[in-house]
């Protein structure tokens, strides 16, 4: 009845139902069903305006079926061509029209090319005078697809091009709050992509760009810029002949002229692109050779301004030069082959250093860009004939009282020393000299990290020579006894082991750098003078810097670490013996700053070890703390037998080593199974809760925490951390050892929600999931985890240890630099502090308002650690919940909590203004009184959350603009540099 209703609306509204069904049940139509209803919507198409909308829907729905005949596809779009004027009726309706070409072109390519020129001629009639950005990125994506598979253009290639060009470049806004999220860039790049897929637009496009760089727009330029680039990726020679004097007259004067870094560093990669492009044609033996004509133009307005007194256009000249010089190895030749003796020429020429410098980094640049094409070609290469001028000009730098000159002249060394066979042995034995008297001697210590950079860079190359030269001057010099001041002399020796690390980037070179970094060690060691800590420690970090650049490769981290961590064990131990059985040692190494150097060393020479080689390494040193088994230690004669987990005062000593045992067993790989792991973890856990030493006990904990994050599930685990629960449950109850229990339990606590899951290894990741993470993840606690977790929060309740507790919270949160992350291979699950946050925060928040005034501060103090290190999206989402309790922490007298709180409101004050913007008032209060702490650091954070209010916006700043701007006048006059300089800035931008 509606579909031959005389109404042509009632005819609409029947054509809508069926139209509907059809995109339903497309899928299950026959061919002959197809075939009707096809030439049923054909006719309609050709029926009143108000009805054409729902016809175009069901022939969308007609376009996906597979059972379409051939020929159909052709004659609907012959249809829609002919009957329909596209561009008079509404977005949703032309979007259809589009997504029914579309939906052709990917099912019946082969019918729509029958078509010819016809079909992208229909096509430019259906798209000529689109406005809408959803539509034209679908029209868009057809133009793509009509050039890349081929279809005819025939004379519609301007006519084509002129229906896409007229969008460039592409001006659109979006509206605020847009649902459909299409910004400008996408235009940008979908126009791009069609300007630059076919040579054949070449003729058109090149004049448009060129009108355009001559455009005052900034983002027109850039735009055709970026156009340009990507047309050169498929121009030839022919397409360009034309146009490349425009074209380079047009890039020299932005260069030249232009105040934006944007748009010369996109001249400068429009120059690369099309040096390149001339560089790949093929030439015939007749046509004329335009790169070359190309680059002697670029030489002749750019090669004169290198020679100018004052230099004023050197550099974007230099730019210019290199740019084009990059593109080929044949643009390089023939550009350096006119540049490089100028250059050279024009450092000789002017005497001052910054003069020098310029030209130097220049050379640098061209330098820099034969290291792109691999080996110097004796017969094409100008460089490689330069090499006596160009070595004397870098050596002459060198020598430079200027620091700036010597960095350069460095940075050279080291480009020049990378290319293979440009220097000489005798050349790079110079090259060794000056880095050893630039390492060492030089007065600026910047220079002196860049000798070292550099040393290390070239020391792969020419490992021989380094570790027959340099290093043995270094080592010279580490151990001579000059008569100079004691800043002087240790100041030298800080240098020589910095150098001696830096320098190790070659197996042969670490074989010859680490028997003198131990040997220097021993000896410092065996020293009386109380500056022997530093001095170890300077060792230690040395030792560290090798064993990381050791780590990928295989034969030198097994050299460092079965060279190494003997070694240190050999002398910790004797450090620990006693001297008598009443006395303590007073060994330096036993010094908590030296013992907390050398964790890191041992850890990065084990973290690598193939699980076979570790094997074999936790064999000897495992038995060395439970048994005393001293053998494998190199000088292992000792007086007395080694028992750190033995009773009596006199091992403290020996206790204290377990520091290093916890680095060499939380570094191994997860699979290396651990001799005597039970009778281990029974004696960290029983050293943890008695030891009276708070380095000994803190160290035992994390090294008992890190085994039970890579035993496996089982029995044998449950029955260890039944008996961890008992003995810090009795110790937190009462008696002398209670803040060893707490310890323990900070580090215990994550491995039994780990232990509950049931899912595999316990993990005691707490401290180790990335603070990317922004997704909970709601994970079921065992009912020891929750019970322990419940304990830590009811300390916070205690007078004594309700301090520490809190600060347990900040530990639970953050990073653990020592163990219990993933590069030490341990089991590390993912969101774990935003699933901590879920569990736990009520509990503070429920617990702080039940508690006395005495113990509120330590639950503020717990709540701000745990805001703190969560994800900020996250704390977000709960602000309106907790910015009260944030609010309140701030009237809190512990700096601590101060400092968290701000450092916690910090980043909503920029995240989440609308917000902030409600408790405005009482910000600024707050604020501004603790801009006149008695602590620094509490100062410097209250001027930088007074400075991110300015970003809440403006009408609800305003009325509180005079009280700020007065209020901070008197940081102004701090005493401390830090503090004026965040007033200044906070005030200058209130």
């Amino acid at each position: 009845f509606c579909l031959e209703n005389t109404d042509p609306r009632m005819r609409g509204r029947g054509i809508q139902l069926l139209s509907q069904v059809l995109l339903h049940c497309y899928s299950l139509l026959q061919e002959k069903e197809v075939l009707h209803l096809v030439l049923f919507y054909e006719s309609r198409l050709q029926d009143h305006h108000l009805v054409i909308p729902s016809v175009l829907q069901g022939l969308r729905a007609l376009s996906m079926c597979e059972v379409l005949s051939p020929g159909l596809a052709v004659s609907v779009l012959k249809a829609i061509f002919q009957e329909v004027h596209v561009q008079s009726l509404l977005q949703l309706d032309r979007h259809t029209v589009y997504s029914i070409i579309t939906n052709f072109m990917s099912t019946r390519e082969e019918e729509l090319k029958g078509l010819g020129a016809n079909f992208t001629f229909g096509f430019i009639q259906v798209m000529d005078g689109e406005k809408d950005p959803r539509n034209l990125l679908l029209a868009f994506q057809i133009v793509r697809d009509l050039i890349a598979k081929d279809y005819a253009l025939g004379p519609f290639v301007e006519e084509l091009f002129e229906v896409t060009s007229c969008y460039f470049p592409v001006d659109f806004t979006p509206p605020p709050n847009d649902p459909h999220g299409i910004q400008r860039e996408d235009l940008i790049l979908s126009l791009r992509a069609v300007l630059a897929s076919t040579p054949q637009f070449a003729e058109f496009l090149l004049p448009l760009l060129i009108e355009k760089l001559d455009s005052e727009l900034q983002s027109a330029k850039l735009d055709s810029l970026q156009t340009l680039t990507a047309c050169c990726a498929i121009y030839g020679q022919k397409e360009l002949q034309e146009f490349l004097p425009s074209l380079w007259s047009s890039l020299r004067r932005e260069v030249f002229q232009t105040a934006s870094e944007k748009i010369e560093t996109e001249c400068l990669a429009a120059l690369h692109a099309l040096s390149a492009c001339l560089s790949r044609s093929v030439l015939s033996s007749d046509s004329e050779d335009l790169l070359d004509s190309f680059l002697s133009s670029i030489l002749q307005d750019c090669r004169h301004h290198l020679c100018e007194p004052d230099m004023k256009l050197v550099w974007p000249s230099a730019k210019l030069l290199q740019a084009a010089a990059g593109a080929s190895l044949r643009t390089y030749h023939r550009i350096t082959h006119s540049i490089l003796p100028l250059l050279l020429e024009q450092y000789t020429k002017h005497t001052q250093s910054s003069q020098r410098r310029t030209i130097l980094e220049m050379l640098l640049g061209f330098l820099e860009l034969q290291q792109k094409w691999g080996h110097v070609e004796e017969d094409e290469s100008t460089l490689l004939s330069l090499q006596a001028p160009v070595c004397s000009v870098v050596f002459s730098a060198l020598l430079d009282p200027s620091v700036q000159l010597q960095q350069v002249g460095i940075k050279a060394l080291t480009v020049l020393g990378s290319l293979q066979g440009f220097l000489s042995s005798s050349d790079v034995e110079l090259v060794v000299d000056h880095l050893i008297r630039l390492a060492l001697h030089e007065e600026d210590s910047q220079s002196s990290e860049t000798a070292m950079e550099a040393a290390g860079s070239l020391a792969c190359t020419y490992p021989n020579i380094f570790s027959g030269r340099m290093v043995p001057k270094l080592e010279e010099e580490l151990q001579s006894e000059r008569e100079e001041s004691y800043h002087n002399h240790h100041s030298l020796q800080q240098r020589c082991l910095q150098a001696l690390a830096a320098v190790s980037t070659h197996t042969s070179i670490v074989r010859k750098t680490v028997p003198v970094l131990l040997q220097h060690f021993q000896k410092v060691q065996k020293g009386t003078e109380a500056r022997n800590t530093q001095d170890m420690v300077s060792v230690c970090q040395s030792l560290h810097h090798v064993a990381l650049q050791c780590q990928q490769d295989a034969e030198g981290c097994w050299y460092f670490h079965q060279t190494v961590v003997p070694c240190l064990l050999a002398m910790a131990v004797q450090a620990a013996m006693p001297e008598s059985n009443h006395t303590l040692p007073g060994e330096a190494l036993l010094e908590e700053e030296v013992l907390a150097a050398m964790i890191p060393v041992i850890s990065a020479a084990t973290t690598h070890l193939s699980p076979e080689l570790a094997a074999q390494s936790v064999s000897h040193v495992v038995p060395l703390f439970l048994d005393g088994e001293v053998s494998f230690l190199p000088q292992n004669s000792f007086p007395c037998s080694f028992q750190p987990f033995g009773d009596g005062e006199c091992l403290e000593a020996q206790r204290r080593l377990v520091a290093l045992l916890m680095a060499f067993v939380c570094s191994l790989p997860r699979d290396v199974a651990i001799p005597q792991q039970e009778w281990l973890l029974r004696e960290l856990l029983a050293l943890s809760c008695s030891c009276n030493c708070p380095f000994t006990a803190t160290t035992a904990a994390k090294c008992f925490a890190g085994l039970v994050n890579k035993h496996p599930a089982g029995q044998e685990l449950d029955e260890i951390l039944q008996l961890a629960v008992n003995r810090m449950e009795s110790s937190l109850a009462e008696g002398p050892c209670r803040s060893q229990a707490l310890t323990l339990l900070l580090w215990v606590r994550p491995a039994l929600d780990e232990w509950g899951r049931g899912t595999g290894g316990p993990s005691l990741a707490l401290t180790v999931l990335p603070a990317q993470v922004t997704k909970a993840l709601v994970l079921r606690y065992h009912p020891l985890s929750s019970c322990l977790t419940n304990k830590l929060l009811g300390l916070l309740g205690d007078t004594e240890l309700g301090p520490a507790a809190a600060d347990g919270f900040s530990l639970l949160m953050a990073e653990s630099p020592d163990v219990l992350h993933k590069g030490c291979h341990a089991d590390v699950r993912i969101m774990f502090r935003q699933r901590f946050f879920t569990d736990n925060v009520p509990k503070l928040v429920q617990g702080f308002h039940g508690a006395g005034p005495d113990v509120k501060a330590n639950y503020l103090k717990g709540l701000s650690h745990v805001l703190n290190h969560l994800p900020k999206p996250v704390l977000v989402t709960e602000l309106p919940t907790l910015l009260p309790l944030l609010l309140e922490a701030l009237s809190c007298s512990d700096r601590v909590v101060q400092l968290s709180t701000l450092s916690c409101l910090h980043p909503l004050l920029l995240e989440a203004p609308h917000i902030m913007s409600l408790h405005v008032d009482t910000l600024v209060t707050k604020f501004l009184n603790l801009t006149s702490s008695p602590t620094m650091a509490v100062r410097i954070a209250a001027l930088r959350c007074a400075h991110a209010l300015t970003s809440l916006p403006t009408t609800v700043l305003l009325p509180y603009k005079g009280r700020v701007i007065r209020a901070l006048a008197k940081p102004l006059d701090d005493k401390k540099r830090l503090v004026r300089k965040e007033a200044v800035a906070a005030r200058g931008e209130w």
